[in-house]
């Protein structure tokens, strides 16, 4: 009894999920949650840590344990004149054997600083790209957010449509059943409304694809039921524009100035390969040697000894044959490539900020015609459908307001997308893509 009713719990959860309507701030935090794009950013940063854990690491003492056993089977001699005398002396023994502890210390490699500025400079890239990439992801499923819910408005037109159009057939009927209308009339009302439920089946097809393509881009099971909600095209106040936007916050070029960084630093790692370093090296161990096996063996069958040496190491580069000059000349360019990229990168984003402008007011015109268009056309059929009945307009008259009630809902429909789209462009260009995360 207990299982049958931990299904039926779990069944209508899930039915309470399937039918949860999904907002487009839903669609856009489930997106950064789950999306690749998203998820392997936010792993990008993670992997920037250890590369910083692996670039400190070289500037710690480095301490290696080692141990050998050596089995000479044939031991070398050596020949020495004492006097007349020439005597053959065996150099060593059968058994060798040794542990050392070694350590090395770097003192002062101006690579090694350098890394480690670079890696802490390449994880503040990755954050940075990391938000770019959310800012892509969250522009992609807005837009893709928009198309869908156009098609649905599309659809509850064609609905609407069907419905009315069903109504006047059977207007037509009934005239037609009391011998006031003609059977071409009743014959064309019907091809109209088949017409009608021929482009509805279409729209239901966009509109699945559509739905798949948004949860495609949100990371979401493909047998997972949506629902938009009915307010998705609400006119914002985002028409409201300051057009002193400072594009230097806009994540791009935040990126790019964390990459010029980037390549000054490399630019000095190459530097560095001129500058003198100084090490510090130090051991300690013993070394066992004799005629038997030297581990666990007592005198005289073997011997161990102590040993342990300290030193300093320099090194001072004087001649490489040019090539570190070249290697500098060539990050000198990247970083003079990277200088037009941003004059590039700048005279876009400011373009698109003029240009996202621009379209949100032209869209806000349209829309407001459209939308004066479409209460101009249902006037227009609710005065044509009244002179019908009273045989003071033709079919054709009727058909044909109809037609241009619904051609008038989806063109405001349309105008609406239009609007949604240009609205997205302008928040991106204000640099404020986040922001739909929190409405």
């Amino acid at each position: 009894m207990k299982y049958r009713i931990s299904i039926l719990l779990a069944f209508l959860g899930f039915f309470a999920q399937a039918q949860e309507q999904l907002t487009l701030k839903d669609a856009v935090n489930y997106a950064l949650q789950n999306k690749a794009e998203a998820v392997k950013a936010r792993l990008e940063v993670q992997n920037s840590e250890y590369q910083i854990d692996e670039v400190r690491a070289s500037a710690l003492p480095q301490i290696t344990a080692t141990a050998g056993l050596t089995y000479n089977a044939i031991i070398q001699q050596m020949a020495l004149v004492m006097g007349d005398q020439v005597q053959v002396i065996q150099m060593g023994t059968p058994w060798q054997s040794s542990a050392m502890v070694s350590l090395n210390q770097q003192i002062f490699n101006q690579a090694v600083f350098t890394g480690l500025k670079a890696a802490k400079t390449t994880r503040e890239f990755y954050k940075i790209n990391a938000e770019l990439t959310e800012e892509q992801v969250i522009e992609k499923v807005a837009n893709s957010y928009f198309e869908a819910y156009k098609t649905e408005s599309q659809l509850t037109t064609v609905d609407k449509t069907i419905e009315n159009t069903s109504r006047v057939r059977d207007v037509i009927k009934s005239l037609f059943d009391n011998g006031l209308a003609k059977k071409i009339d009743l014959d064309r009302i019907d091809v109209t409304l088949n017409n009608l439920k021929g482009n509805r089946q279409q729209l239901i097809n966009a509109l699945q694809l559509q739905e798949n393509a948004l949860k495609y881009l949100i990371g979401m099971d493909m047998n997972q039921d949506i629902e938009l909600p009915d307010n998705t095209f609400e006119v914002s106040k985002h028409a409201l524009v300051d057009e002193s936007v400072n594009i230097e916050n806009r994540t791009e070029i935040k990126l790019l100035e964390k990459q010029g960084e980037l390549l000054a630093l490399n630019k000095k790692a190459i530097n560095a390969e001129s500058y003198p370093s100084l090490s510090m090296t130090a051991n300690f161990g013993y070394v066992g040697f004799g005629n038997d096996f030297p581990w666990f063996a007592k005198s005289p069958g073997a011997a161990w000894s102590g040993a342990s040496a300290i030193g300093l190491n320099l090194s001072i580069p004087i001649f490489n044959g040019g090539s570190v000059k070249a290697k500098v000349k060539q990050a000198q360019t990247k970083i003079d490539l990277l200088e037009a990229d941003k004059r590039d990168t700048r005279l876009a984003l400011d373009m698109s900020l003029k240009n996202a402008i621009t379209q949100i007011n032209n869209s806000l015109i349209t829309l407001n015609v459209q939308k004066e268009n479409v209460n101009l056309a249902k006037e227009v059929l609710t005065n044509i459908e009244n002179n019908y009945k009273f045989g003071l307009a033709t079919l054709t008259d009727l058909l044909d307001a109809e037609t241009q009630y619904a051609d008038a809902q989806n063109n405001h429909t349309n105008a609406l997308l239009d609007y949604k789209v240009a609205e997205i462009a302008l928040i991106k260009a204000k640099g404020e893509l986040k922001s739909l995360t929190q409405e």
